[in-house]
């Protein structure tokens, strides 16, 4: 049994200049860039969530500008395999969580914990 439940939407911005791609979403979404976030250096920036809503990142790559969502989990393995079975395929294993692209081609990442209240809202799977 594990659980797992929406985490984030990020929004990967092929810029150079993350700062500004962040002001932008910041007012398009109402939210202000959370500049005290540990999440919130190098080419990420992190806005302010309120509670029980999901974080959005704003982060500077170097593919094609998209959006993704990171899917949160207390057991990374299980949710890799129980996604695979609904015909997910793995792109990538790192360190701290795994990227997977589902079957009509969009990308996502499976994650540790990152909300606090977990598994509030967060659906069982046995």
């Amino acid at each position: 049994m594990h659980y797992s439940r929406l985490c984030a939407l990020l929004i990967d911005c092929h810029t150079p200049d993350i700062d500004k791609a962040a002001s932008f979403w910041a007012e398009a979404l109402g939210r202000a860039i959370d500049l005290n976030h540990p999440g919130t250096r190098g080419p990420y920036r992190m806005l302010d969530t309120p509670d029980g809503e999901p974080i959005v990142q704003i982060q500077r790559v170097t593919h094609e500008s998209r959006v993704h969502i990171d899917i949160e989990t207390d057991d990374i393995p299980a949710e890799v395999a129980r996604l695979q079975q609904l015909g997910a395929q793995v792109v990538d294993r790192l360190e701290r969580w795994v990227v997977m692209q589902a079957p009509t081609g969009q990308r996502f990442c499976v994650v540790r914990i990152q909300r606090p209240g977990f598994p509030q809202h967060a659906n069982r799977w046995d």
